[in-house]
């Protein structure tokens, strides 16, 4: 089948990677490159290397509303687009574009978590299971019929960085099934009323709010791991948490438990034991290595 692949971050290679493996892509749309540093360094996404790495052409539009860009994207003659984690909206002319449409591999078990952080918000409520849905794209936002879904369980100890992984490679595997067999397959319809969204992580949330239940933070803490990241605010320094266990100790919100040995801070029903965090501007450390040389005060509210 001839393909043009479109999209951007770590999750989408995988499935990239497959297709090359599989089908014929015969071109590769991602976001433009970013500049940062000093000294104005051009970042490429990893969708764009993988495809440079390949010898497949790359297009990096601001827009696919643009009429020329459109006829271009016609011009490839592919038979479907595939989407996953591209970051830009598909108007109806390019929906309508390929014989079998646009197909997205998505981060969810639609219709739970539509929308752009169905990774990290399945794990911060508390989901027992998350999963991939293979879908056919419409122009409302991730409401396209189903074509296939694979789910898999949340662990208690499961991180953001954990759950991307794994459901980078099931849909990797699962987008190739589906496409083999496309012509005999039967969509589903999403039911609306199971609808609910998975709205972007804004910066504002990701500062550590003591008030809230322990397991209520440490949710969101594993959710956010690595990225974003969990924060909290010491003698004005930002401390990432990155993996923590809760403990049946109790305190006033906030209040730092233990400092020296351990680092352990009450929430509004019980506290948590921080077991990796990073200081600003250094590497994540274990408590441990990091209390060898660094202490916080006892007593001392967050």
């Amino acid at each position: 089948m001839k393909i043009v692949f479109m999209g951007t971050p770590d999750f989408s290679v995988a499935t990239l990677e497959k297709l090359i493996e599989k089908h014929d892509v015969v071109g590769v749309y991602t976001r433009a490159p970013k500049e940062s540093g000093r000294g104005k360094k051009v970042n490429k996404t990893p969708i764009h290397l993988l495809a440079e790495s390949k010898g497949i052409e790359v297009r990096t539009p601001k827009t696919l509303r643009d009429k020329k860009e459109q006829d271009t994207l016609r011009a490839y003659g592919a038979d479907a687009i595939i989407v996953a984690a591209y970051g830009l909206l598909l108007p109806k002319e390019v929906l309508d574009m390929p014989k079998y449409g646009c197909i997205n591999v998505h981060a969810s078990l639609l219709p739970r978590w539509r929308g752009a952080a169905p990774i990290q918000r399945a794990i911060e409520f508390g989901d027992k299971k998350s999963g991939v849905s293979i879908m056919q794209m419409v122009e409302e936002l991730d409401a396209g019929d189903v074509l296939s879904s694979k789910e898999i369980v949340i662990t208690n100890n499961m991180t953001g960085e954990n759950l991307h992984d794994e459901l980078s490679r099931i849909g990797a595997d699962l987008l190739i099934e589906t496409l083999d067999s496309l012509d005999t397959s039967t969509p589903l319809k999403q039911d609306d009323n199971l609808v609910c969204y998975a709205k972007k992580i804004s910066k504002d949330e990701c500062l550590i709010d003591f008030n809230q239940n322990a397991e209520i933070i440490e949710r969101k803490i594993r959710a956010f791991a690595p990225y974003p990241g969990m924060f909290f605010m010491y003698n004005d320094e930002r401390f990432k948490v990155f993996e923590t266990s809760i403990t049946e100790r109790v305190g006033e919100a906030g209040l730092i438990l233990e400092g020296t040995n351990n680092l352990i801070i009450a929430t509004k029903d019980k506290a948590l034991m921080i077991k990796r965090l990073q200081r600003q501007g250094k590497q994540p450390m274990n408590i441990s290595d990091l209390l060898r040389g660094f202490n916080f005060k006892e007593g001392y509210k967050l």
